[in-house]
C-alpha cells in the first residue's frame, strides 16, 4: 500500500501546483496583455460606465436597435441559455411571443423577414452582437421615431459592422449602435 499511496500523493501536490498555481499563472499572465487588462471593455459617457462591450443589454425604447433576446435576463452573473429544444412548446410560445412583439414594433416587416437571432437567446444568454439583418430590419421604426432619414440610419449601421475573424460574418455591437444614434444631429 505504501508503494501505491506515496506515489499517489507526490502526483496530486504536482498537479496542484502545476493547474492551481502556474496554469492561474499563465492565464493571469495572458489577461495581462489583453485590451484593459483582462477587465473588460467598458463603454463610457461623460466618465460613466454605461455597458460592456462583451455584454448584451435590454433596449425597450422604439427609438433604439433591440438586441438579442436573453434567457439570463442580461444577467451576467446567472449567464445561460434556455436549454429547451426547439420542439419544446414552452420555447416555441416563447419564440412566438418575441415574433409577435416584433412585429408590433415594426409594422413595416413581415414574419418571415425577421432575423432569427431577433427572436431567440444566444446559448450564453448575453450576445452583446446582432447580424446585420437584424439591424436593417429595424431601420424603418428607428426612422419614424427619431423623425430621420433612413439613409442616416443605414450610414450609421455600415460604420458599425465588424467581421468575425474566423468565419467571416457580419455583426455590430447593439450598445455601441445605440450610442451613434443618440449622437446624431
Amino acid at each position: 500500500m505504501k508503494q501505491h499511496l506515496l506515489p499517489a500523493i507526490k502526483l496530486t501536490f504536482i498537479c496542484l501546483v502545476l493547474f492551481c498555481g502556474l496554469y492561474s499563472l499563465l492565464i493571469l499572465g495572458v489577461a495581462q496583455a489583453a485590451p484593459d487588462k483582462g477587465e473588460g471593455q467598458t463603454i463610457s459617457i461623460n466618465n460613466k460606465v454605461v455597458g460592456y462591450a462583451l455584454e448584451g443589454q435590454s433596449f425597450t425604447a422604439d427609438k433604439y436597435f433591440n438586441g438579442r433576446p436573453s434567457a439570463a435576463g442580461y444577467n451576467a452573473a446567472g449567464s445561460s441559455g434556455s436549454n429547451k429544444g426547439p420542439s419544446n412548446p414552452e420555447y416555441l410560445k416563447t419564440v412566438n411571443d418575441r415574433i409577435d412583439s416584433f412585429l408590433v414594433h415594426n409594422p413595416t416587416v413581415q414574419k418571415e423577414n425577421i432575423p432569427s437571432d431577433l427572436v431567440t437567446a444566444s446559448g450564453s444568454g448575453l450576445d452583446p452582437d446582432i447580424s446585420l439583418q437584424g439591424a436593417m430590419v429595424q431601420v424603418d421604426r428607428i426612422a419614424k421615431t427619431r423623425n430621420l432619414d433612413k439613409e442616416k440610419i443605414n450610414a450609421v449601421i455600415q460604420s458599425h459592422i465588424e467581421r468575425s475573424v474566423f468565419n467571416g460574418i457580419e455583426k455590430i455591437n447593439v450598445l455601441q449602435l445605440n450610442m451613434a444614434l443618440d449622437n446624431l444631429k
